[in-house]
């Protein structure tokens, strides 16, 4: 098994984009990318940790190829968004792929200069690409936090 590591706006949402992954076998939310050791919800929404919300997946690379984690990760969320999505702003809600082997550095890089190259956005690719860091889980009332809700994600 792998571990992959990414943030793109809430969590709620992005994890509920990666569960409906084959190959992906769990995931959870937390925080990551900041200074705070064991930050609570409340400390990453000031905005003055550094911490990014994030979803860090457990996945079978027989079944799902980091690539393809990857194309997931672009399909969902907007990349050219400085510190947002949608109504969500501040560096919490930064967009940014945390890597753990060179290879996914590599692999990340490429796919951000074919986006970029696409012409599919107006402006550039703003999301980061950096070596993974401490993941402190959230709070358990956030994990997997559509289907505790009965929601499906559709973004898909």
């Amino acid at each position: 098994m792998a571990i992959a590591t990414f943030a793109a706006g809430c969590f709620w949402g992005v994890e509920a984009a990666f569960q409906q992954v084959p190959g992906v076998l769990a995931t959870r939310v937390g925080y990551t990318g900041g200074s705070m050791p064991d930050p609570t919800y409340q400390d990453v929404c000031s905005d003055k940790t550094g911490h990014a919300e994030a979803v860090q997946l457990e996945y079978d690379p027989d079944q799902v190829s980091y690539r393809q984690l990857l194309e997931v990760f672009f399909q969902f969320h907007n990349p050219t968004e400085l510190n947002r999505q949608g109504p969500d702003e501040g560096t919490q809600y930064r967009s940014v792929i945390f890597y753990e082997s060179e290879a996914e550095r590599e692999q990340a890089i490429r796919m951000i200069e074919r986006i970029d190259a696409s012409g599919k956005y107006s402006s550039p690719v703003v999301t980061a690409v950096v070596p993974s860091a401490e993941f402190w889980p959230a709070e358990e009332y956030h994990q997997s936090y559509y289907l505790k809700i009965g929601r499906r994600y559709s973004g898909l």
